[in-house]
């Protein structure tokens, strides 16, 4: 039996011993380990501490001094956009510091802990069993919880904070300085005609575009899918294939051919029209015909996985539910709506849900197809420019990388939004075993 470590019932200082380690570990690294009579330990967490702060000591001195003032002259140097950058790698260095002081201090106070109640401080072999074993998820996915942080989180705050200055052409590092602005940005997008219209005008089109291009590729999956999976067809196999063509092709090469299709002056559409007495319909100059030829290439590019999710679902319905429907007497329209349509809904919510945040910043078949155009008096925006094509334009054609970045924030928020209030709500994220 493993001996206790008992402490003198007069001596007070055993029974403070987490406070007092804890205490000391706030200090300084690796003295609460000290004081536990954990001298590895102790060594180490100290050596950590001192080799953090003599090698990031400058680093972080400078990244937190640009951060906040993003640079005070330019004949010194100062280059505000790499100043932020460093600001920003400094905050998330001096995170990684705090999460290891906090561990320390917490270990000093659980050692403690034992000391109080009589057992003895474990042995560095104890402790590193003790890491292997019960922490070595958490050593797993370390390395990449480290790469997350550098490849996603340090890009959206670098996005976030460049909204909050005046970071455009005429703001430019190193010829000017760049400075904190606040939520001017965000209220020069609404307190200006000309961006407030753009911006109004290409929110209602790419809520419009979502919707509709989502909503009908997936109808029409399904109702292909229905089609298909009915017993009076043959050749399933071959009608599935042929359906599936379109999805097989690389989805920008089927913007570029249908763009030359669609062409005014020489495409052949037109060129169909006219055969049959049809005067041509200016595809790429109206922004209302742009966009329905946006939508039926999106309608073609986008029902293939639709149809190929549902002809899954489809076929694991029992057939026993259409017997027990065909033998209550109900119609083919009253099957579809209450068996078919929620069971195909409940396996494929979480997936439609997907493709309508994916259609919400879908920017390959709007750039590829016109670049967001024509052009509209009046506006920043092309007629057929949804939110993350004008976030394109705003960052390489007219170079308002403040604005570009506060309209990717409001993207973002719509989008997760949506997402969370949608996942919420859904049944199969929910504990049911079946729909009610």
């Amino acid at each position: 039996m493993e001996a206790k470590f008992n402490p003198k019932p007069e001596n007070g200082c055993f029974l403070r011993a987490s406070r007092i380690a804890a205490a000391l570990s706030v200090l300084s690294m690796g003295l609460g380990q000290l004081y536990n009579g954990q001298w590895i330990k102790g060594i180490c967490f100290f050596v950590l501490q001192f080799c953090y702060i003599g090698l990031f000591f400058e680093f972080l001195n400078v990244g937190l001094w640009g951060i906040v003032t993003l640079g005070t002259s330019v004949e010194h140097g100062d280059h505000s956009i790499m100043l932020l950058a460093q600001g920003i790698i400094s905050l998330l260095v001096i995170a990684l510091g705090l999460l290891f002081y906090v561990l320390n201090v917490r270990d000093a106070y659980k050692v403690g802990l034992m000391r109080e109640s009589g057992e003895k401080p474990p042995t560095i072999a104890k402790t590193y069993q003790n890491v292997t074993d019960q922490g070595y998820p958490y050593l797993l996915i370390t390395p990449s919880l480290v790469l997350l942080v550098f490849v996603v989180l340090f890009p959206l705050l670098f996005m976030v904070l460049i909204a909050f200055t005046n970071y455009d052409l005429y703001h430019s590092p190193p010829a000017k300085l760049v400075d904190w602005v606040g939520f001017n940005n965000f209220f020069n997008l609404f307190g200006s005609e000309l961006w407030r219209n753009s911006f109004i005008s290409v929110f209602q089109w790419t809520v419009v575009w979502t919707l509709i291009s989502t909503t009908v590729q997936f109808g029409l999956g399904l109702f292909l899918a229905i089609l298909i999976n009915q017993k009076q067809v043959k050749f399933k196999r071959f009608f599935r294939t042929v359906l599936i063509l379109p999805w097989a092709v690389p989805a920008f090469v089927s913007i570029l051919v249908f763009s030359g299709m669609f062409d005014e002056h020489f495409g052949p559409i037109n060129q169909m029209l006219n055969s049959v007495g049809i005067e041509s319909i200016p595809w790429m100059v109206d922004p209302f015909w742009s966009k329905i030829a946006i939508l039926l290439i999106q309608f073609w590019l986008g029902f293939p996985f639709s149809l190929a999710l549902c002809t899954g679902v489809l076929q694991g319905i029992p057939a026993d539910l259409y017997e027990a429907a065909k033998v209550d007497g109900a119609t083919a329209w009253q099957k579809f709506r209450q068996i078919t349509l929620p069971l195909v809904l409940y396996a494929t919510a979480p997936v439609l849900i997907t493709q309508y945040a994916y259609n919400f910043n879908n920017f390959n078949v709007i750039y590829l197809f016109n670049k967001g155009g024509p052009p509209v008096p009046g506006q920043t925006a092309g007629g057929t420019d949804i939110l993350i094509s004008w976030v394109y334009k705003l960052t390489f054609d007219v170079y308002k990388y403040n604005y570009a970045a506060a309209v990717s924030i409001m993207i973002a928020m719509v989008v997760m939004g949506f997402a969370v209030y949608q996942f919420r709500r859904l049944r199969s994220f929910q504990e049911e075993d079946m729909i009610q």
